[in-house]
């Protein structure tokens, strides 16, 4: 990859509105005061503490044209991607709820099949929700619970670790979007037995620190952890691997239906690499946790800051720097 074209992967991050969409996380956070929770608003569900574990919550909510443009595979995603926040902390799924708007039955119908489907193949119940089919364009949120023995968290990054991704590249582009779809054939004992990798790291003991790939794909994703546990993150763009026939360009850009970040010890990453490609999950080493507040890529010897979070905080949530 020549240099111009490096330049030109590096303005895109730093514009990329899938990053930059997540400063809308602090004006929630500040109008409702979310403070004084078990593990700070940030992360990928709000943990409350329970007995020997955690209750786990967290609610997505879907683009007003996604659900127009695509509706079935809307109702499967807002299934898929809770359970992806879920495992991203350690826990298990115990049941989902969902809030569907639509103008009449016959445009609600597709949303509602890809929930039920998406429910059944990963075997998560559907248990309750809001239904509203007087409304003038579609729209879905989906929430759920879960249990966590041992918490992933976005806050637990510690300098020295290697920063981990683990995607499923078993999957194609569900166009015109940037979502990587490798769920929706494949097999309901594959889906579920990958959803518990993140749970056994956790209760392992093999990694405190994870965060799953969301709009902002792979580099907007390390931004947030590296916020949330005020460190810096070194990322080698030649170390993140692409599926075949993928430009790095719009894998970067990205949000894979099984995809993680994990911030691991240098002893443990061997162990936490090779639970992923047991089952077919590509997994690799891609960066360094740091001290500091930049998060920085590099390519063939070029390096570039992407954002320095003392400069520019992206959730904007008062963290401040490293003590």
């Amino acid at each position: 990859m020549t240099g111009d074209a490096f330049e030109a992967i590096v303005a895109m991050l730093r514009a990329s509105s899938g990053i930059g969409a997540k400063r809308d996380i602090s004006v929630a956070a500040r109008a409702l005061d979310l403070r004084g929770q078990a593990v700070p608003v940030g992360d990928d569900c709000a943990a409350l503490p329970d007995g020997e574990g955690y209750l786990l919550f967290a609610i997505e909510g879907f683009m007003n044209e996604f659900v127009a443009a695509d509706p079935w595979f809307a109702g499967w995603c807002g299934v898929m991607v809770n359970l992806s926040d879920i495992a991203a902390m350690g826990g298990r799924p115990i049941a989902i709820v969902d809030a569907v708007w639509a103008e009449g039955v016959e445009n609600a119908s597709p949303v509602l099949e890809g929930l039920k489907q998406a429910s059944d193949r990963f075997g998560i119940p559907i248990v309750g929700g809001h239904t509203n089919l007087k409304t003038d364009r579609g729209q879905l949120s989906v929430a759920i619970l879960g249990r966590a023995k041992q918490l992933l968290t976005s806050f637990d990054a510690q300098p020295g670790e290697r920063l981990i991704a683990a995607i499923d590249h078993r999957g194609r582009y569900r166009e015109p979007f940037n979502n990587w779809e490798a769920a929706t054939d494949a097999p309901p004992d594959r889906l579920r037995g990958d959803y518990t990798l993140l749970p056994e790291i956790a209760e392992g003991g093999l990694a405190k620190s994870a965060k799953d790939i969301s709009q902002g794909g792979i580099i907007g994703t390390a931004i947030m952890l590296a916020e949330c546990s005020r460190v810096g993150i070194d990322i080698d763009l030649c170390a993140i691997p692409v599926p075949s026939g993928v430009a790095l360009s719009r894998w970067l850009a990205t949000f894979p239906s099984f995809g993680f970040i994990l911030s691991v010890p240098d002893k443990a990453c061997d162990a936490v690499i090779d639970l992923f490609e047991e089952r077919d999950i590509s997994a690799a080493v891609i960066g360094t946790i740091t001290t500091g507040n930049s998060v920085r890529v590099s390519m063939a010897g070029a390096t570039a800051l992407v954002r320095d979070l003392s400069d520019e905080p992206l959730m904007q949530l008062g963290l401040g720097a490293p003590a």
